[in-house]
């Protein structure tokens, strides 16, 4: 059973502690400074602990699931072997600056909150696979293997996407509540609707414009709320979130250049 120290508990870190529980593969160690953060995980671990040296001294993987301006004081705290993997997933933080603070192998993934319910998108770079992270993003979701010099836009498509599909969701129910559906109602045929097209998409070979077409017959009901899309800007607008959120995570990444 591969030994996992989860350091700093927020949303990502305890999405992750949950999502490892769930999976019944790894031992887990979270750290946090806040007590009541471990408090709120202490369930799904093997232990908890507010010493970072403490968690991460016997543990196969390490992952620094701090913001990125907690990074650097985390990492001085660390004493890693070789042997050791340390996995950080803040966005903007280059592996190259990681690397120069420790001597364990570095992983640099961008995950997102869905690894509670082991449905994760994730996007790792490495030199060369890790079957230790390998395995334990697989037990998380489904992940993909890209450049570095990508992250930035994996930082903003997998990592900041939960919130633009939740956005997405909102106006559905929203739009279905005007026209009298109960609101909760609304909301879990709406979110069921993304949750079934999501997996259709990554089960089909179709492109997604021939999915479109399966479902926007002529005649029907849905191409004429496709009409409504199509002449409107929403996919416009939803790139553009997406390239703000990548620009923001190159700026996050700048004020490390010269660390």
């Amino acid at each position: 059973m591969t030994t996992v120290s989860v350091i700093g508990c927020g949303h990502m870190g305890s999405a992750l502690v949950k999502g490892l529980s769930a999976a019944g593969t790894h031992r887990v160690t979270a750290c946090d400074l806040d007590t009541d953060a471990l408090e709120a995980v202490e369930p799904y671990c093997a232990e908890t602990t507010t010493d970072v040296a403490e968690a991460a001294a016997a543990s196969d993987v390490v992952i620094v699931a701090v913001k990125p301006d907690v990074v650097g004081p985390v990492l001085e705290e660390l004493d890693l072997a070789p042997e050791q993997t340390l996995v950080t997933i803040a966005a903007g933080v280059p592996t190259d600056y990681v690397a120069t603070h420790t001597d364990a192998t570095v992983v640099r993934i961008m995950p997102n909150l869905a690894a509670e319910t082991q449905n994760m998108a994730a996007a790792v770079a490495w030199d060369e696979v890790d079957e230790d992270v390998r395995e334990l993003l697989a037990d998380l979701g489904e992940f993909v293997v890209v450049d570095e010099d990508l992250m930035d836009v994996a930082t903003a498509l997998n990592g900041s996407g939960p919130a633009f599909v939740y956005y997405l969701i909102k106006s559905m129910q929203e739009g279905a509540a005007a026209e009298g559906m109960d609101p909760d109602d609304a909301r879990t045929l709406a979110a069921q609707t993304f949750k079934g097209a999501a997996e259709t998409v990554l089960r089909s070979e179709e492109s997604l414009d021939d999915l479109i077409d399966a479902v926007a017959t002529e005649g029907g009901t849905t191409i004429e709320g496709m009409r409504v899309l199509w002449d409107s800007d929403a996919d416009a607008a939803v790139a553009d979130a997406v390239h703000a959120a990548a620009d923001r995570s190159r700026e996050l990444a700048g004020a490390f250049d010269d660390e």
